[in-house]
């Protein structure tokens, strides 16, 4: 008889596995598929109540997850070293309190709280091999003597093993479905970062980039874009640190440059511009080095300012480095209790010919797996002499790149090549507007002005003598102004124009103040020793022409005009 009810008693058992390990292998819902499985232990080894308690590692707490009968404990929490429940996590172990008043283990308070008195526990771990993430607790044997048996104990510890499998089960194809999710949502980000990249040039156009993202998306960007005036602005960035927040933070200084630098303002206060914007919204401790410029395609001019970067080269067309442009400025997005810039230092550079190549870290890392990073770009650029700009470039990433699959750092490269314009690929046009904008009628303007004259100047292959001359002519043409037709208020706008012919330099200062008669502007006597009136003097002897006109539309018009000498 008792051999019948062994068989009968395994028999039952076998069949609750059974059907709890097809419930728990296609369940979508495991909260619902553990409070049964709970439930059909619970009854089928005849204790009054039951509970699944998981352990998390992270908040060092074990949880009461699912319970069924008289205590509804769901959402209880205890410490690790609490109760039965966690010595039973604790050791791994299964086991039977008989009588838990003798056991000094036993936590009095869920009984507090329940107002269920325990008698005796049978607790099994839930475990897979070494890994133990939670236990099932039953409590009181619904028998004549109330007590658990070693034949509950094993039942109860292979139950818990198939519901411990299927949790670990669940979890991981919840970190899949995750996984999975966060995958699609980089890729999706990562051709967003490419959009934002320049789409490639013919080889004949003087500037190139290339970037190789070390992870699905990057921190390092190139742009270029050509500015009304026939010049292309470019840049190369390198934000600190990877992953998704130096991708989103080198998607804003992107943006932030490109929509900003449209306006044509010089690299050195436009990088300035860009550093306000994004030391408002970095996150601390974030940084962008930075490499910024102009190249005027029509003089092989080239302006630049480098916010922290690496080192740039200018490299001759025989792979000769002509010269080495460090940084001389912090990186973008700094605070600004520690740098206040409103310019960043620039440097003005007349490629004739050669080429300007700035470079990323993770290219410099690429190349110091062999030694010295600079003497080995130095070397590799002598070898890819002759090809074609984007080719150099490719070549170079590649080798930064060496076996591995994917670069260890994000790699960029940004190359300016003015070859091309010396093998007439690219012709400057009978004239070219430089400048057109529009400034407030105060002193506070003039700074402003002469920079953005200078810079016009400089990327007109003026020399600084010259220079230094048209922008004060400028300057005194933007005081008259500013006193004597807007009375030293801030009454109306000052408008520049800059246009650059293969004979001269034309710059047009208009302003919306009453009209005057031009016949009635003319210079005073030199040997009248009054203080003001000689500005006229200074301008006619700078420029070669002075012209006071009457706009369309009312204010005045002065033209004043620069030749070139030899024709230039």
């Amino acid at each position: 008889m008792a051999r019948r009810r062994h068989a009968e008693g395994k028999d039952s058992r076998l069949a609750l596995l059974a059907e709890m390990a097809g419930d728990l292998a296609t369940t979508l819902d495991l909260q619902a598929t553990l409070a049964n499985a709970v439930e059909r232990i619970t009854r089928h080894l005849q204790a009054e109540g039951g509970a699944l308690f998981l352990f998390d590692a992270a908040c060092q707490e074990v949880r009461c997850v699912s319970c069924y009968g008289k205590a509804a404990i769901t959402g209880l929490v205890l410490r690790p070293d609490q109760g039965i429940v966690g010595r039973c996590i604790g050791n791994a172990l299964g086991e039977i309190v008989m009588d838990v008043a003798k056991d000094p283990g036993f936590h009095p308070g869920v009984d507090a709280m329940t107002g269920l008195t325990t008698r005796s526990i049978l607790c099994a771990p839930l475990r897979v091999k070494d890994n133990c993430i939670g236990a099932i607790e039953l409590v009181n044997k619904i028998s004549t003597d109330g007590i658990f048996s070693q034949d509950d104990l094993s039942s109860l510890e292979v139950l818990s093993t198939s519901a411990a499998l299927a949790i670990i089960n669940a979890r991981m194809a919840q970190a899949l479905v995750e996984q999975e999710r966060t995958r699609h949502e980089l890729e999706l980000a990562a051709e967003i970062q490419r959009r934002l990249l320049p789409a490639r040039r013919e080889d004949g156009y003087p500037v190139h980039g290339v970037n190789r993202p070390a992870r699905t998306v990057s921190g390092d960007f190139f742009d270029f874009l050509e500015l009304p005036n026939g010049r292309i602005l470019f840049c190369l960035g390198d934000v600190s640190g990877k992953g998704i927040n130096a991708a989103l933070l080198m998607a804003k200084t992107a943006s932030v440059f490109r929509c900003l630098g449209r306006e044509g303002t010089r690299p050195g206060r436009l990088l300035a511009r860009v550093n306000a914007e994004i030391r408002e919204t970095a996150t601390l401790g974030m940084f962008v080095t930075m490499v910024g410029g102009i190249y005027d395609p029509a003089t092989g001019g080239l302006v630049i300012a480098n916010a922290g970067h690496e080192p740039a080269l200018v490299v001759a067309p025989d792979g000769t480095v002509v010269e080495r442009i460090a940084a001389d400025a912090p990186p973008i997005g700094l605070a600004s209790e520690l740098f206040e810039i409103d310019d960043y230092p620039e440097r003005s550079i007349a490629l004739d010919g050669n080429a300007f190549f700035a470079f990323s870290d993770g290219v410099a890392e690429g190349f110091a797996r062999g030694g010295g990073a600079e003497e080995a770009i130095i070397k590799a650029l002598r070898a890819v002499c002759g090809r074609p700009a984007p080719e150099r470039i490719e070549i170079l990433a590649d080798r930064a790149t060496g076996t591995e699959l994917l670069p260890r750092d994000d790699l960029t490269l940004v190359v300016v090549d003015d070859a091309p314009r010396l093998r007439g690929g690219v012709r400057e046009p009978p004239s070219r507007r430089l400048l057109r904008q529009t400034y407030r009628g105060t002193a506070a303007a003039l700074r402003e002005i002469r920079d953005e004259i200078a810079a016009c100047c400089r990327g007109s292959g003026l020399d600084a003598a010259v220079t230094s001359d048209i922008v004060l002519a400028v300057n005194e043409a933007c005081q008259n102004v500013i006193r004597h037709g807007y009375g030293g208020e801030d009454k109306g706008d000052i408008v520049l124009e800059v246009v650059r012919t293969e004979q001269a330099l034309t710059i047009l200062v208009r302003d919306h103040a009453p009209t005057v008669d031009p016949a009635s502007i003319r210079p005073r006597d030199l040997d009248d020793v009054r203080p003001g009136g000689l500005g006229t003097h200074f301008m006619r002897e700078i420029m070669d022409e002075v012209v006071f006109l009457v706009p369309p539309g009312g204010g005045n018009l002065l033209k004043l005009v620069k030749r070139f000498d030899g024709g230039q």
